[in-house]
C-alpha cells in the first residue's frame, strides 16, 4: 500500500463539498488514514509552498490557501499517487477530464478545490508537514 496526501482547499470547505470529496475517495477504493481541519498561517502556507518561491502566483496562492479552512487527509492505496492525481485532474479544470474531482467543483485555476501530492516523494514530505 502507498500512502498520499489531499488537502481538501478553502473553496471547497466554505461551499461544504468536504463530504462530496470524501465520498468520491472512497468510491475510488481510497482508505482514509488520518483527516483534519485546520487554517493556515501565512508562515505555515509558505512553508507548504515553499518549491513555488519566487514564482509570480506564490502571495496569491497563500493568501488564498489561509482565507480559509482546509482538509489535510492522507489516503491509502496500491499506486495512491498517480491514482489520486487521475481522480482529481488537471491543475485548471478548463483542462480536467469529465468525472474527475476537479471538473465536477473547482471554480477555477486558482480556486481548484483540491492538492494532491506529485509523487510519492513528496507525499512523504507533505504527510510529515500536516501530520507527526
Amino acid at each position: 500500500m502507498n500512502r498520499t496526501l489531499l488537502i481538501v482547499k478553502p473553496d471547497a470547505t466554505d461551499r461544504n463539498l468536504i463530504g462530496h470529496v470524501v465520498n468520491r475517495l472512497e468510491k475510488a477504493r481510497f482508505k482514509v488514514v488520518e483527516m483534519r481541519m485546520l487554517t493556515l498561517t501565512e508562515e505555515q502556507a509558505r512553508k507548504f509552498y515553499a518549491v513555488h518561491e519566487g514564482k509570480p502566483f506564490l502571495n496569491d496562492l497563500v493568501a488564498f490557501m489561509t482565507s480559509g479552512r482546509v482538509v489535510p487527509m492522507v489516503l491509502e492505496k496500491e499506486n495512491a499517487v498517480e491514482d489520486l492525481r487521475t481522480l482529481i485532474g488537471a491543475t485548471n479544470p478548463a483542462n480536467a477530464a469529465c468525472g474527475t474531482i476537479r471538473s465536477e467543483i473547482a471554480l477555477n485555476i486558482e480556486k481548484n478545490s483540491v492538492h494532491a501530492s506529485d509523487s510519492n516523494e513528496n507525499a512523504a514530505i507533505e504527510i510529515a508537514f500536516f501530520f507527526e
